[in-house]
């Protein structure tokens, strides 16, 4: 039987329309989109946004132990979001109550559904808009990132997304995740080849299709590929970890100093990578570097943990403020907050302990999705 999700795939695929309507969040957007071709493009993640999701979704199944105090981390970033824009909050039918208890309702809504876990940045799909007052939404097609996880559920949240944000459905033809793209929202983005030219995502295809797909799906004009590193994250090295547009030509790139890292050798290849970069209109980029902490707070989650992710550079921008991680590196944290203060001018950048996020190998910009405001 053709489901509803296969329906919509195939009206896109074809005849690259997509139509929804619903009842589910009140967002001001039309009941009904069309996509008009050529005109989606994935906005400057650093441009005004309506709202920011999360997912309050994190399992004994998953995190055994650690559930809830991740579950607590979402709900402290949820409250902290929610002071500078409202914040849609995804859980389990039978989680609602608890998870209104833990992030309570000031400028927070929440929406119910089957989730398998916390990273909505990157089963979620992608929003993109048409210049005209039109959004969509890009699925992804995720599958755990490349099957090493069970995802029966989240592969299902994109779909669900653009249904109750009446957001046009756009299916790629690529499988990828959110974390794995980084656009300045004028034609260009940077992306790691291990991640999307990988045969556990797009087997048989090239990476010349592959960009045309982005490309296509994304309104980029150029892509700037970094290698990564596949297999040594579950994520095959997204680049939400290693570089950042701050704003058009300006980039923050991941530098570990750490000799014992595998992100040592990494970080210096995609930095002279970055420095010697164009963007989509022949301009050099503007680097900056921003390191982990060489140290950090010692507690369950970081020690002998080699998942745990002190990544600075995967913060999240939002209205008005730069939501950062705290690491408990005096001198990293401030530096942190420094230069992000000097690239981000008018904002507040509000540091926020995420060790039970970053203990299982995400950060910020990991578990938040952002909607454009159109």
């Amino acid at each position: 039987m053709s489901t509803r999700r296969d329906f919509i795939k195939q009206f896109s695929l074809l005849a690259g329309l997509g139509a929804l309507a619903s009842t589910g969040l009140g967002l001001n957007a039309p009941r009904v989109r069309a996509a008009l071709a050529n005109s989606w493009y994935m906005p400057d993640e650093n441009e005004l946004q309506e709202r920011i999701f999360l997912a309050f979704a994190a399992s004994t199944t998953v995190w055994e132990d650690w559930a809830t105090p991740v579950n607590n981390c979402i709900a402290l970033l949820a409250k902290t979001i929610a002071k500078y824009q409202p914040v849609t909050v995804l859980c389990r039918a039978n989680q609602l109550a608890l998870a209104k208890s833990k992030c309570g309702t000031t400028n927070i809504k929440f929406l119910t559904m089957p989730l398998d876990d916390i990273w909505v940045r990157d089963y979620g799909g992608c929003f993109v808009v048409d210049g005209q007052g039109g959004r969509g939404l890009v699925d992804f097609n995720f599958n755990g990132w490349g099957n090493k996880q069970t995802a029966s559920n989240d592969t299902q949240v994109a779909d669900s997304l653009s249904y109750e944000t009446y957001a046009t459905y756009i299916a790629s033809m690529l499988t990828g995740e959110g974390g794995g793209i980084e656009v300045d929202g004028h034609g260009t983005a940077i992306m790691t080849e291990s991640c999307w030219v990988n045969s556990n995502r797009n087997p048989g295809m090239s990476k010349a299709q592959i960009e045309a797909e982005l490309k296509a799906n994304l309104g980029l004009r150029k892509i700037i590929w970094l290698p990564g590193i596949k297999g040594k994250d579950i994520t095959d090295a997204h680049v939400d970890f290693y570089a950042r547009f701050a704003s058009k030509g300006v980039v923050i790139a991941n530098l570990d100093n750490d000799p014992k890292s595998y992100d040592y050798a990494v970080t210096r290849t995609h930095l002279e990578i970055l420095k010697n970069a164009t963007d989509a209109d022949g301009s050099k980029l503007v680097v900056h570097t921003l390191p982990p902490p060489l140290k950090k707070r010692s507690n369950v989650y970081t020690q002998n943990n080699p998942d745990f992710a002190p990544g600075y550079i995967n913060y999240l921008p939002i209205n008005g403020a730069v939501i950062v991680p705290q690491f408990g590196d005096t001198t990293a944290d401030k530096f942190a907050k420094d230069l992000l203060t000097k690239l981000y001018p008018g904002r507040a950048v509000v540091q926020v302990n995420i060790d039970p996020i970053a203990a299982g190998g995400g950060g910020i910009h990991c578990v938040t999705k952002n909607m454009p405001l159109l």
